[in-house]
C-alpha cells in the first residue's frame, strides 16, 4: 500500500500540516497549481499580546500566477522583520539556539521565488521532525485536472493506492471519484497537543512549527504524532 498526500507549499506550516505527512509515503508539492494566499507566504507566531502574522510579500500582480512561479517582493525587508519577530517571541525558549543559526542564515539570503523558500523550509523541518516521506514536485510528474480529479490524476501518477486528506476535505472532496478509479480515501484525524509555550499561560494551538520547535525541540516530532499527548495533558498547567 502506498498512501500519497498532495499539498500546497506552505510557510512554515503549523504542526497539522506535519502529522498529515506522517500518516503517508509520499508528498507531492503543488508547484503548478494557483497561488493560495491564506498560508503559502504567511503564518502565525506568538507574541507578548497573543498571536501575529509574519507574512511574506509577494509581488501582487503574479498572485494569480502557480505557486512555482510567484516571485517575492525584495523591494520590503520582509526577511529582517521576520527574523527580528521571531527573535523577540522566541530568543529565550529553551530550545532557540538549536534552530536558530539555520534561520538566521535562511534570512540573510534573497529569496526570489516564494516556492523556492517554502519547499527548502519545509523540507528542514521534515528532516528536523525525524519524518520519513518521499517528496516530489507536481510538475516533474503528468498531473492534469483540478479539484478531485487532480488529486486523483498525481495519486496515480507516483503509483499510489491511497490518498491521505486533510479532515476538512470532507466538505469538498467527490468521494465516489476515488472509488471509481481504484483509490482508497483517507482522512486525517488531527488533534493539536499541548505543550509549553513561552509567552502564552494558556495554550494557543496552530501555530507555526516554528513555536512547537522552539518550546519542545527534539520532542517535536512525538508531539506532533500524538505520542505524548496523554502525559502532556497530565502535567501541563
Amino acid at each position: 500500500m502506498l498512501k500519497a498526500v498532495v499539498h500546497q507549499p506552505q510557510y512554515f506550516p503549523y504542526p497539522g500540516f506535519f502529522h498529515k505527512l506522517t500518516l503517508a509515503d509520499i508528498y507531492v508539492v503543488m508547484d503548478e497549481t494557483q497561488y493560495d494566499k491564506r498560508f503559502t507566504n504567511r503564518n502565525k507566531i506568538i507574541s507578548t499580546n497573543g498571536w501575529i502574522w509574519i507574512t511574506v510579500p509577494i509581488k501582487k500582480e503574479q498572485k494569480f500566477l502557480p505557486n512555482g512561479k510567484v516571485e517575492i517582493n525584495n523591494e520590503l525587508s520582509w526577511g529582517a522583520e521576520h527574523w527580528k519577530k521571531i527573535h523577540q517571541a522566541y530568543a529565550n525558549a529553551r530550545y532557540f539556539d538549536l534552530y536558530s543559526p539555520y534561520l538566521e542564515s535562511l534570512y540573510s539570503k534573497e529569496w526570489n521565488l516564494l516556492f523556492d523558500l517554502d519547499f527548502e523550509t519545509i523540507k528542514k523541518v521534515i528532516d528536523w521532525l525525524g519524518i520519513q516521506i518521499e517528496i516530489v514536485r507536481e510538475s516533474e510528474l503528468d498531473v492534469k485536472g483540478t479539484s478531485t480529479d487532480r488529486l486523483i490524476s498525481a495519486c496515480k501518477a507516483v503509483n499510489a493506492d491511497t490518498y491521505v486528506s486533510g479532515g476538512g476535505g470532507k466538505n469538498y472532496l467527490e468521494e465516489k471519484l476515488f472509488e471509481k478509479n481504484g483509490l482508497k480515501l483517507e482522512y486525517q484525524n488531527y488533534v493539536p497537543s499541548p505543550y509549553r509555550q513561552r509567552l502564552s499561560k494558556s495554550f494557543i494551538p496552530d501555530l507555526s512549527v516554528l513555536d512547537l520547535l522552539f518550546n519542545a525541540g527534539p520532542e517535536s516530532g512525538k508531539i506532533i504524532a500524538g505520542e505524548r499527548m496523554e502525559a502532556i495533558r497530565t502535567t501541563l498547567f
